[in-house]
């Protein structure tokens, strides 16, 4: 709980480096009407909307802790060893997402887009939901397609298309 209140902090203070950052863009005389700061603010925006969430979730969290804990049933106490142990293995999560996220990096333009996101999509969401992988990678590839026609037809932006001929 502790460790919440602490990501928020930081998420919060990096919004408001962001906004800051923002206010930085030159705007153009003549050029797109809403202009080039409008979605990276709605990113800060995001960005404090969503540790306003983990700050609700971490109170909310804080009050059923406080409640009299009631006998758990049988299988409890396998699943509370099995939860123990896995938090032995958060040093290797963090590392394994913190050494996708630079090898994503790396091979983002080569790769092009689509393809480095639904790779780093999928690598990540079978790390957190082994269980599932059909839907990790249909989830993958539909979100990094979508999001990469979005972009580059709806908006017009240039990203890289690397390896796909589109």
């Amino acid at each position: 709980m502790k460790t919440d209140r602490i990501v928020v902090v930081f998420i919060l203070a990096l919004a408001a480096i962001y906004w800051f950052a923002i206010g930085q863009i030159r705007e153009p005389l003549i050029g797109d009407p809403i202009g080039p700061r409008a979605i990276p603010k709605l990113l800060a925006i995001g960005l404090v909307i969503s540790a306003l969430f983990l700050w609700a979730e971490t109170v909310a969290k804080g009050r059923t802790d406080a409640l009299p804990k009631q006998r758990p049933p049988e299988g409890a106490a396998a699943h509370e060893l099995s939860s123990a142990q896995a938090s032995g293995s958060r040093p290797l999560v963090i590392a394994a997402i913190v050494g996708g996220t630079l090898v994503y990096f790396f091979l983002f333009t080569w790769l092009g887009y689509a393809l480095a996101t639904a790779t780093y999509l999928f690598a990540l969401m079978v790390l957190f939901n082994p269980a599932k992988t059909t839907a990790n990678a249909l989830t993958a590839l539909g979100f990094s397609l979508g999001t990469y026609l979005a972009f580059t037809r709806l908006f017009g932006a240039q990203l890289p298309a690397g390896l796909l001929p589109f």
